[in-house]
């Protein structure tokens, strides 16, 4: 894999320089994972191209974001390869969504008052997190799962 370029007009912005170093460390983790050529192709193109990128800024930090992100769907869709947390973020939403909307109306209906509809989604939270959660440990134990948190 490509070696992401050090980049030192990054360093007045303190969120493009945390992104920047996220992205790095992903980069460090997937080199000690079997990937395959396509994903590794994909990887090299999107580090070649913030690289040689002449963005600063916020579209830098667009880019970036871009680029990690399709990395990280590739390696999950393909390789069923995911950084720490992820399931958790994603059943938390679910949850909240699709468990717990539905519970607080059924509960707001059944009291006669619909502006209870918000109870549901703390319960709704918590049983997307406990999923998630027993998703991740799934991944750790099947070395599925990357040694990096994502966070945007």
């Amino acid at each position: 894999m490509i070696q992401l370029k050090d980049r030192q007009d990054i360093a007045a912005d303190s969120k493009l320089s945390k992104l920047y170093t996220q992205f790095a460390a992903l980069l460090k983790e997937l080199k000690t994972k079997q990937l395959t050529i396509s994903v590794i192709d994909a990887i090299n193109k999107a580090v070649e191209e913030i690289s040689t990128s002449a963005l600063d800024g916020n579209e830098l930090k667009k880019l970036v974001k871009q680029k990690q992100t399709a990395i990280l769907k590739q390696l999950e869709k393909e390789l069923k390869i995911v950084p720490k947390k992820y399931y958790q973020g994603l059943w938390m939403a679910f949850g909240m969504s699709s468990i717990g909307l539905p519970i607080g109306v059924a509960f707001g209906l059944s009291v006669g008052n619909i502006g209870l509809l918000g109870i549901g989604l703390p319960i709704g939270l918590g049983i997307g997190a406990l999923v998630g959660l027993r998703k991740d440990k799934k991944a750790l134990a099947e070395g599925r799962q990357l040694d990096v948190e994502i966070k945007y």
